[in-house]
């Protein structure tokens, strides 16, 4: 069953409310965002914008019985993750 009932438009949060949705920092969000770690989010004009569906799908990748249940997938830290930044060949 879906979270919206039929005949409404998806619910597009903004970062800040999109964060207290998933109990994160607007800033964490922002570090998901530009680290390729976080959830899908859409860019209307020069808003970014993420659906409810999205966030509840990602938060959902980190769901687990146990702490040795391995789980469906995983949420990554808001880190780099092996992706190379410009000017990180600095000597």
């Amino acid at each position: 069953m879906s979270a919206t009932p039929t005949g409404l438009p998806p619910r597009y949060l903004r970062t800040p409310e999109a964060a207290r949705f998933l109990g994160l920092s607007g800033r964490t969000l922002e570090k998901h965002r530009t680290y390729g770690t976080g959830p899908n989010y859409r860019k209307l004009g020069g808003r970014v914008v993420y659906s409810v569906e999205d966030l509840q799908a990602w938060a959902n990748r980190g769901a687990k019985t146990s702490t040795s249940d391995p789980g469906a997938g995983t949420v990554l830290p808001a880190k780099p993750h092996g992706v190379a930044h410009a000017g990180s060949n600095r000597r």
